[in-house]
C-alpha cells in the first residue's frame, strides 16, 4: 500500500512539473524570439526601456521555471533524493522571495501613490533626454499610454523640465504627434495648448489599463504561492519515502 502510494505520488509530481516545464520552455521561446527576431522587432523592444526590461523578465521567469520543472521531472521520474532536494530548496528560495516581495510591496505601499510620483516627476523629469533612464522610461510611458504627467501636464508646473525648458509648458511626449503631425501641432503643444497634447495623467491611464490584469495576476499569486505549497509538500514526501 505504501508502495502504490509512493508511485502514485511520483507520477503526480512528474506530471505537475512536466507542465511547469513546458511553461517555462515557452517564456524561455518567446523571450529569444523577440532579441533574435529578423522581422525588427528586436528594435521596437530596444527603443522602448519598459519592454525592454519586460523582455529579460520573461527570460528570468522561463529560465527559473525550465530549471525548476526540469529538476522535478528528472528527481520524481529517477527517484534521486539530490535532485528532489536541489528542487525543494529551489522552489523554497521562490516561495520566499514572493513572500518578502509582497512584504516589502505592503511596507512601501505609500511609494506608490499618485503624489509620490508627482514629486518624483517634478524632481528626476529632464524632457527630450534619451541618456537618462528616468526621463526616457517616463517618455516611453507618456508615448505608450497617450497620456502628460502623473496627474496631468500640471505637474510639469515649477518642476525641473521647467528650468531646463522654460519656453515649453509640457514636454514632447505629451503631444499627440500621430493624430496631429507637423511642427505647428507639435510647437503648440508644447506651448500650452491643450488640443494638440494629452490631457489625462498617466497614472489614471496606467491603472485603467491594468485595472483587469491587476486582479488577474493578484488571483494568478495566490493559485502559485498555493501550487508551490503543494510542491514542497510533494517533494519532501516522495524525499523521505525513497530508500
Amino acid at each position: 500500500m505504501e508502495g502504490d502510494c509512493l508511485s502514485c505520488m511520483k507520477y503526480l509530481m512528474f506530471i505537475f512539473n512536466f507542465f511547469i516545464f513546458l511553461g517555462g520552455s515557452f517564456l524561455l521561446g518567446v523571450g529569444v524570439w523577440v532579441l533574435v527576431d529578423p522581422m525588427g522587432f528586436r528594435e521596437i523592444v530596444a527603443a522602448n526601456p519598459v519592454l525592454f526590461t519586460g523582455v529579460y523578465v520573461i527570460l528570468a521567469m522561463g529560465s527559473m521555471l525550465f530549471l525548476l520543472g526540469f529538476l522535478g521531472c528528472c528527481g520524481a521520474i529517477r527517484e534521486n533524493k539530490c535532485l528532489l532536494l536541489f528542487f525543494f530548496m529551489l522552489i523554497l528560495f521562490i516561495f520566499l522571495a514572493e513572500l518578502a516581495a509582497a512584504i516589502l510591496a505592503f511596507l512601501f505601499r505609500e511609494h506608490l501613490t499618485r503624489e509620490y510620483f508627482s514629486r518624483e516627476l517634478k524632481r528626476h523629469y529632464q524632457g527630450h533626454n534619451n541618456t537618462d533612464v528616468f526621463t526616457s522610461t517616463w517618455n516611453a510611458i507618456m508615448t505608450t499610454f497617450d497620456c502628460c504627467g502623473v496627474r496631468g501636464p500640471e505637474d510639469f508646473d515649477e518642476s525641473l523640465f521647467r528650468l531646463l525648458s522654460p519656453t515649453k509648458m509640457v514636454p514632447e511626449a505629451c503631444c499627440q504627434g500621430n493624430s496631429y503631425p507637423g511642427d505647428v501641432s507639435m510647437e503648440q503643444c508644447v506651448s500650452g495648448s491643450m488640443v494638440f497634447r494629452h490631457n489625462k495623467g498617466c497614472y489614471s491611464a496606467v491603472v485603467d489599463y491594468f485595472e483587469m490584469y491587476i486582479y488577474t495576476a493578484g488571483a494568478l499569486a495566490i493559485v502559485v504561492l498555493t501550487i508551490e505549497l503543494f510542491a514542497m509538500v510533494f517533494a519532501m514526501c516522495l524525499f523521505r519515502g525513497i530508500q
